[in-house]
């Protein structure tokens, strides 16, 4: 049986589509990375689905089925608001906090969400490959592959594919295509293209220097207020997330576990999903036995 679909309602009434995956009291809030839409997930949401929990892979803003805003509101706290919205319905719904799992950009939203916007919101937050301070050169490099192809797109899936390879080089290609077909919408003009508002896009090409240095400024001061367990995943060949990172946030947050991830890089969990879902369970396994102790 498939996940169920559900509709949650963003900071602009914005709509905001989600899979829903298992039953259980404790539900989980996953959240993908910029570009990316919620299936980038599936795998890892059955498994932890499977421990019994209901798990929300979401969409958002601006990415995969969820609205596009005419707004154009596309800043980090834009999507940490949406995030305060979902995470209070998904507690009126099972009665506890969700624990929230946030990869690259869904690491942003969660972390101004819990210490910014809505503190004591979320039972814990997992980030993945994702640190208050990041590399950017590994930040344009990922938006330079993101923009190559935006107004252009392509001509079938197989050539989105090529693109990725070539991007991705050490990422074994998969034979079936039908998980990308799921990133790309097909347009009028018989074009591929990805599935997200290329005004978000814009937003991040046009942040310079001083506005990316605030960004990661208001990350720092988000993560001084985090106080519910956390755990960072890295992925060990990331472009984004050096060592140096990952010390001065556990200076930061010293209660917060780490994993590093070997022979992966920044999309952690398509490099070694295995590997993630498994870090992603132990630490739910270890929440669960620490509330039984409670």
């Amino acid at each position: 049986m498939g996940p169920q679909r559900v509709e949650f309602l963003g900071a602009e009434e914005n709509r905001l589509v989600a899979d829903r995956y298992g039953e259980g009291s404790q539900p989980v809030v996953m959240l993908h990375g910029g570009g990316q839409t919620r299936h980038s997930w599936d795998a890892a949401a059955r498994r932890i689905a499977a421990l019994g929990h209901p798990v929300y892979a979401l969409d958002q803003r601006g990415h995969g089925e969820s609205a596009w805003v005419e707004s154009g509101n596309y800043a980090f706290q834009d999507f940490a608001r949406d995030l305060v919205s979902v995470t209070r319905r998904v507690r009126e719904f099972h009665g506890s906090r969700p624990v929230v799992v946030g990869a690259s950009l869904g690491g942003f939203a969660g972390m101004l969400a819990e210490g910014r916007k809505n503190n004591g919101g979320m039972a814990a937050l997992v980030l993945v490959d994702i640190t208050p301070r990041i590399d950017m050169d590994g930040a344009n490099k990922v938006l330079g592959f993101m923009g190559e192809k935006v107004e252009e797109g392509f001509a079938s899936v197989e050539e989105a594919a090529e693109a990725i390879a070539r991007y991705l080089p050490n990422r074994k290609r998969p034979k079936d295509l039908s998980g990308l077909s799921k990133n790309l919408r097909l347009h009028d003009d018989g074009r591929y293209r990805w599935h997200w508002d290329p005004a978000f896009l814009k937003v991040k090409q046009h942040q310079d220097a001083s506005l990316a240095a605030a960004a990661q400024e208001e990350m720092l001061a988000a993560t001084a207020n985090l106080s519910l367990p956390v755990l960072l995943i890295r992925g060990q060949n990331s472009e984004l997330v050096s060592m140096d990172h990952v010390r001065e946030f556990q200076a930061q947050v010293p209660h917060a576990q780490f994993t590093d991830i070997r022979d992966a890089g920044h999309m952690v969990a398509g490099d070694r999903n295995d590997v993630f879902a498994s870090a992603v369970e132990d630490f739910l396994l270890g929440l669960k036995a620490c509330a039984a102790l409670a």
